[in-house]
Order: structure tokens, then C-alpha cells, then sequence
């Protein structure tokens, strides 16, 4: 099953520069653990405390998945997910 997560720049250097990459994975959750066996240390980027970060939205099909399951969220093959930080500012 092949997923396309769409990486921030400010997450890039985790995957050496890539703006996307594959990963696989039913849910969000095996997903990103797939993502932390081929690009360590996003997995602690993304998840604090056993839940997303407060300031990093992740959207699945231009869905947030705060409101479709969270971590839970089902993933299937031709997915695109897409994780962007929160940014604030006046």
C-alpha cells in the first residue's frame, strides 16, 4: 500500500530534502511509525505523549484528521497525507 505523505520544509531534514516520500500503513498511527523506521526521529517531530503535537496538523485528503479518528484515522492505498505545522502570527 503505497501512502504519499507531503513533508514541510521544516521537517525536510529528516527526509534528506524530500518533499514527499512513501510510507504504508492502515492507520495514521502505523503510518508514521512506517515513517520513523525510514526517516527516524520525525516519529518524536510529530507524536508527543502518545497524541499528535498540539501545533502540527496532519490532513488526510484535505480531511483534518482531529475529526476523522486521529491516530486511529483508516488509510488506504493512493492516499495523500499531508502535515503541516500550525503558524501563528500577527
Amino acid at each position: 500500500m503505497a501512502i504519499e505523505v507531503r513533508i514541510p520544509t521544516i521537517l525536510r531534514t529528516y527526509t534528506d530534502g524530500a518533499k514527499a516520500v512513501d510510507a504504508s500503513g492502515e492507520t495514521l498511527t502505523a503510518l508514521i511509525d512506517d515513517l520513523e523506521v525510514n526517516h527516524p526521529g520525525i516519529k518524536g517531530r510529530l507524536i508527543e505523549n502518545g497524541d499528535l503535537r498540539r501545533f502540527v496538523n496532519v490532513y488526510i485528503n484535505d480531511e483534518d484528521v482531529r475529526f476523522i479518528g486521529g491516530l486511529e484515522a483508516t488509510l488506504t492505498d493512493g492516499d495523500q497525507v499531508v502535515v503541516l505545522p500550525a503558524v501563528a502570527g500577527g
